[in-house]
Order: structure tokens, then sequence, then C-alpha cells
């Protein structure tokens, strides 16, 4: 019997076989949990299709837009519909323009700032509320995202993703307190460097990768295994006492000065 057998998850940000949110979305399948797999467009939906054939057993799919409030409340409508709770929703979502990552950080456009806030911080906020409901029903939800070191240290070439991400991770902080006496706990995984579709979009992430093998405590590049693997802790009743943190899942690389 697996940690999260009878657990319904709810994980947004899949993207292909590469995705940290399709490593995650593995370890609850592994683990027992029911899947609501969200997509963004018909042809994310295409790659979607073709990964859960992997699956143990076939997730509900739904489109969603974490910018639009009618796609946020057709995903409540859709989830109620088939759903009393939600015991764990994932937010694995974040996006940025290409040259507010590539050019000067001074150079930010407001529209990028924006949009970059909107995607990748505030999309919790509005996730959890179309969801609320379903997660008080729970009575022991847990609510997890992905953070980045570049939240905390400056990251080359991460820009204003790391302001996003910043305010992501202030956002988990007075989210944990505001559903904290509902049973709702929230928490974040900082995720060293992986091979993402995401992190294509960053220049250095070879660089990156090749730096924890000569400087981390561990010298070995994380998987979306790993990062699955540790939400599966954070989703299970072994974190019932966690909420408000952010899980450094990088092989230590973190706590390592210049």
């Amino acid at each position: 019997m697996g940690l999260l057998e009878g657990k319904v998850a709810l994980v947004a940000g899949i993207a292909n076989k590469r995705s940290i949110a399709w490593g995650i979305a593995r370890a609850f399948d592994r683990e027992g949990a029911e899947l609501i797999l969200p997509y963004q467009t018909e042809r994310f939906k295409e790659n979607l299709d073709k990964l859960t054939s992997e699956l143990s057993r076939p997730p509900m799919t739904v489109l969603l837009d974490v910018t639009d409030d009618q796609s946020l409340g057709h995903l409540h409508e859709e989830v109620s519909a088939r759903y009393d709770a939600l015991h764990i929703l994932v937010h694995s979502v974040a996006h940025a323009k290409a040259e507010d990552l590539s050019d000067r950080f001074l150079k930010t456009s407001r529209d990028g700032y924006h949009l970059a806030q909107d995607v990748s911080a505030y999309s919790l906020i509005a996730l959890t509320r179309a969801l609320h409901r379903e997660l008080v029903a729970a009575e022991r939800a847990s609510i997890i995202t992905m953070t980045h070191e570049g939240s905390v240290r400056v990251m080359p070439n991460y820009n204003v993703m790391g302001v996003a991400k910043a305010a992501l991770e202030a956002t988990v902080r007075y989210l944990a307190f505001d559903l904290g006496r509902e049973g709702i706990r929230v928490n974040a995984i900082s995720a060293g460097p992986i091979k993402t579709l995401a992190a294509s979009g960053v220049k250095g992430i070879s660089s990156a990768l090749h730096s924890t093998l000569e400087r981390a405590p561990i010298p070995e590049n994380i998987t979306t295994e790993d990062v699955g693997n540790a939400a599966v802790f954070l989703a299970s009743p072994w974190a019932e006492r966690i909420t408000g943190t952010v899980l450094y899942v990088d092989s230590g690389s973190h706590i390592i000065g210049f």
C-alpha cells in the first residue's frame, strides 16, 4: 500500500516527459494517488496523452490557463463534479519572456515583469482559491510549489524569474499562515539544475549542471525522480507538521559560497 493511497492529487505544469511536474506525477501514481492533470493547450494535451499510458491508472485531464479566472472556474467545476475533496495540489508553473531572461535585468519590461509575476507567483494564489473548498474538505491537504535558488541569490540569466520566485516563496509563507487552521499545509521545493524544457530557456544550464558535479557536497546532479520523492514526503502524513518552508533538493548546492 502506497503512502498516498486513497488521495486525490492535482499536478499542474506538465509539458513533457522531462518536466519536474511529470516526475512528481509519476511518484504520486507509484504511491497510489489518483491524478488530475491540467494541460495548457491542445498541443500540450497531445504530449500528456502519450505520457499517461505509463501510469497505473488513467488520470483526469482538464484544460487550464492559470492566468484566466474563467478557466480556473471551469477547473473547479470539473474537479468538484468528480471529487468531494482534493488532498494534494502541486503548482509547477512558471513563465517569463525570453528577452527578460537573456538581457540585462535593468531592461526588464513592465509587461514582462507583470507576466512573470502573474504566471509564476500569483497563479499559486489563484489556483488555491479556485480549489479551496475541495482542499478544506480533505481536512489534511498539502499544497506544494516549485521554486529555485535564484529567489535568494543572484543567478546570471535568471533575472526577472528570480524576483518572481522570491514572490512565490513569500506567497508560500502567507498562504501557510492563512490556511493552516483549515488543515492545509503549504510548502515549496527548491530543485537544483535539471535539464527541463523550462530550464532550456535560461542560458547557462549546462554550466549549472557541471557546477553541481564540481562543488556540491553530494557531487551528483538531481533528477525529476528525486523531486518527485521529495514531493511524496511533503504530501504524505509524514510531513503533517511541516508548513511554510522551502525544502532544498539540490545535492546541497545551496550551502556552498563562492
